[in-house]
């Protein structure tokens, strides 16, 4: 039985998927639905949180609009999530950037990670 759920988990699971890590700024795509229209929207900034594994892995992505702080959180496997496109990597030296919640305008930057930054 467990290896049929395995199965179809890894049917469900996307493979074109970029290397992922905290702290890098993100361009995520996602297919909102209006109407009987469905087009795409991309949502920037910066990943603060991963969990889960697998099929069920999420992503955190933050970013300030207009002044206030918003955060989506995206399942990375999910149909409704078109793409992902690193921008920037950013060095991170923990495993979750809550504490960017409560930084503003400069201080709410991450150093950029020159060792595995992209072309």
């Amino acid at each position: 039985m467990d290896n049929i759920i395995r199965a179809l988990e890894q049917e469900g699971m996307k493979k074109d998927l970029p290397n992922l890590k905290i702290g890098d700024y993100v361009k995520v795509n996602v297919k909102v639905k209006e109407g009987n229209r469905e087009r795409i929207q991309s949502f920037e900034g910066t990943i603060i949180a991963m969990r889960g594994s697998g099929i069920r892995k999420t992503v955190t992505v933050r970013r300030v609009s207009y002044g206030i702080g918003v955060e989506r959180v995206f399942p990375v496997h999910s149909p409704k999530v078109d793409s992902f496109e690193i921008i920037r990597r950013g060095k991170a030296r923990r495993a979750k950037l809550y504490y960017l919640r409560n930084r503003v305008g400069k201080r709410a930057r991450l150093k950029e990670d020159l060792a595995t930054a992209i072309d």
